[in-house]
């Protein structure tokens, strides 16, 4: 059984008087532990999918489960619930996820505190965890005193504070230098294999997506490719995701390389399919 299931997830956004299709039908697997990214341009559906899993927001068709929880049909008390103990978000803003007058351990503990965890087992919690991001030395320090890195490596022990199984990252390496972003990686990718968190980062960052075993290549409000790495990184496969009507999307790069305009020519062999460029298009069809 997977952890995350989600089942042709469709939302749709009402603006004034127009429809705007966030995802269109989108199915995904999720095994516990696992450490994955989704990327995808601006408007591809990734931020919205994310915010489903969060439960920051329900879908308008389709159903998704995240361990036990069914999040397409909670009520708002129960969404609540699911955030406070069963999610932590770490968001691209620091200032989203820190309260700036408090320091890098109050921070830490104030979901716990809400959590009705009593003092001494939060502050036990609060320092474990942000030694385990390397921040033992920045305790009693306010975030104005941190670097952006910092920031975030405090955001990411705030997110991991009352035990979560999904752990949400939402570009958490956008607003940093490339040495920083390797510390934000390295903490999350710690966390992921000693407590089994699950973790899910949204990002536009490459060299961020190359560093997990699979990506979510998203587009249009549908997950369009997969990449898969298994040997530290050696041994990659891509894969063209294939939706409930029977439909392949092939990614840009492979578009423009082979001149792919309107359509392809398909061929059935004994073990595979063949995808071609098809030679009889005119000019006129291409344009």
């Amino acid at each position: 059984m997977s952890f995350v299931e989600c089942d042709n997830l469709v939302k749709i956004y009402k603006v004034a008087d127009l429809e705007v299709v966030a995802l269109q039908g989108v199915d995904l697997r999720i095994p516990q532990g696992e450490m994955m990214a989704i990327v995808g341009a601006s408007g591809s559906g990734k931020s919205t999918l994310m915010n489903i899993m969060g439960g920051l927001d329900k879908p308008s068709a389709g159903r998704i489960k995240v361990g036990a929880y069914d999040l397409a049909h909670m009520n708002k008390r129960a969404q609540v619930r699911y955030r406070r103990q069963s999610v932590g978000f770490v968001w691209q803003q620091t200032a989203r996820n820190l309260i700036p007058y408090l320091t890098a351990k109050q921070n830490v503990e104030l979901p716990m505190a809400l959590n009705g965890i009593r003092g001494n087992e939060r502050k036990k919690r609060a320092i474990d965890l942000l030694e385990q991001v390397d921040l033992g030395d920045r305790l009693n320090h306010l975030p104005s005193n941190l670097s952006g890195g910092q920031q975030q490596r405090v955001a990411i022990a705030v997110a991991m504070a009352n035990y979560p199984e999904l752990l949400l990252a939402d570009e958490p390496t956008g607003q940093v230098d490339s040495e920083a972003a390797n510390t934000i990686f390295d903490a999350l990718q710690q966390l992921n294999k000693t407590t089994n968190v699950t973790v899910v980062i949204v990002t536009h960052d490459v060299e961020v997506a190359e560093r997990v075993e699979r990506v979510i290549g998203m587009r249009d409000g549908r997950m369009i490719n997969e990449i898969v790495r298994r040997n530290d990184g050696k041994d990659e496969h891509e894969y063209a995701l294939v939706d409930r009507g029977g439909r392949v999307q092939l990614s840009q790069e492979f578009i423009t390389e082979l001149n792919i305009s309107s359509r392809v020519e398909l061929k059935l062999q004994d073990d595979h399919i063949g995808i071609y460029p098809d030679s009889n298009i005119t000019t006129e069809e291409q344009v």
